[in-house]
């Protein structure tokens, strides 16, 4: 295993510094550069991938704390807030402990992130031209609810076509040692949620996903989009130079970004993840209890899960772990855009999100 691991990373390795020497080579005429609409759209998809998987590592225990105060036992708790939790799981777990589901959640967002970013920018293309054509203006540009639009069906191409991904990795990231079940990974957790539960099981929370991507994504796409704009034309403050941003610059637009669709969005992604959890027959105690408080969990679709949330546990369980979430979706958010520029700036692509 160990050594497919290397050779893994040794291609991912030698694929991107080859785009780099080709689109170098390119850009000094040394040679023409092949196929460059392929080209291109390998290199978005490269850049996209690592965006997502270093933005999401450096926030990985953050982000299982997050699921598990979603998603536990409210009549049996373990852990009553983010430090306690972190120490709690360091004590019991250890540091491995705080990387639970990691794999799985980057396995995940590599090729969503890829396919999100890439979305984005057929989609504003599409979007634009569409917009030229219909006002009859040449030099139009996005606007910010057309932004937001193209944000939203990028995020919900990337959520479907990775979603049973992001089911398996929250019942893992929520199982302990203690748990009566193991998932031993990624495949395993598929193929045995496909024999004892169905196919649609790996969709189930689906619908609150979908809803939830579009002030999401697309709130994230259009404030960073906007906020880019804004700096680059009014310069305020002296933060713009030479029409580009500073990478601290870039950073604050994506934090402001990520505040405001992660606000606006939190309940819907609170119920997918307790969505995800119903069938579960060997649940993590975390979820189902232990002793007198044990209890399946059952929700009949979104409304019930909503209705049963407020009912049993008040307004306020909509926005369990919250705390967790705003503290990693700053650096999270900011570190996947800055990320993606950067490595597009390596690879050698002209084209900017904000084109």
């Amino acid at each position: 295993m160990a050594s497919e691991d290397v050779k893994r990373s040794e291609t991912a390795v030698s694929t991107i510094v080859n785009l780099a020497e080709e689109a170098k080579l390119a850009r000094e005429g040394v040679v023409k550069a092949p196929s460059l609409a392929v080209l291109s759209v390998c290199k978005s998809l490269v850049a996209g991938g690592v965006a997502g998987g270093v933005s999401r590592t450096a926030v990985a225990p953050l982000e299982r704390m997050k699921i598990l105060l979603q998603v536990q036992n409210p009549h049996n708790i373990k852990y009553s807030g983010t430090v306690q939790g972190l120490k709690y799981i360091w004590r019991t777990e250890g540091f491995r402990g705080l990387f639970k589901g990691n794999g799985t959640n980057c396995a995940r967002i590599v090729p969503n992130s890829a396919v999100k970013f890439f979305s984005y920018e057929q989609a504003s293309k599409g979007i634009l031209w569409m917009y030229r054509e219909k006002t009859g203006n040449e030099d139009a540009q996005l606007t910010p609810l057309l932004r937001l639009g193209a944000g939203a069906c990028a995020g919900i191409i990337a959520m479907s076509a990775t979603y049973p991904l992001d089911m398996v990795r929250g019942r893992i990231t929520v199982q302990t040692e203690a748990s009566p079940y193991q998932y031993r990974g990624m495949f395993h957790a598929l193929s045995t949620v496909l024999r004892e539960e169905g196919p649609r099981a790996l969709y189930k929370g689906w619908l609150p996903s979908v809803i939830g991507v579009v002030p999401y994504v697309g709130l994230n796409f259009a404030v960073y989009e906007s906020l880019k704009d804004w700096l680059i034309k009014s310069r305020p403050f002296g933060l713009v130079q030479d029409t580009d941003l500073s990478v601290t610059t870039r950073l604050a637009c994506g934090a402001a970004a990520g505040t405001v669709g992660q606000t606006v969005a939190y309940p819907l992604d609170v119920i997918r993840r307790r969505m995800q959890m119903v069938g579960w027959s060997h649940a993590a105690s975390v979820v189902a209890g232990e002793g007198r408080s044990k209890a399946p969990l059952e929700y009949t679709g979104m409304i019930d899960a909503f209705r049963k949330t407020v009912r049993h546990e008040g307004f306020g369980a909509l926005y369990k772990g919250l705390v967790p979430n705003s503290v990693k979706v700053v650096p999270s958010i900011a570190l996947a855009f800055v990320s993606y520029e950067m490595v597009k700036d390596i690879l050698g692509v002209e084209i900017r999100i904000s084109d």
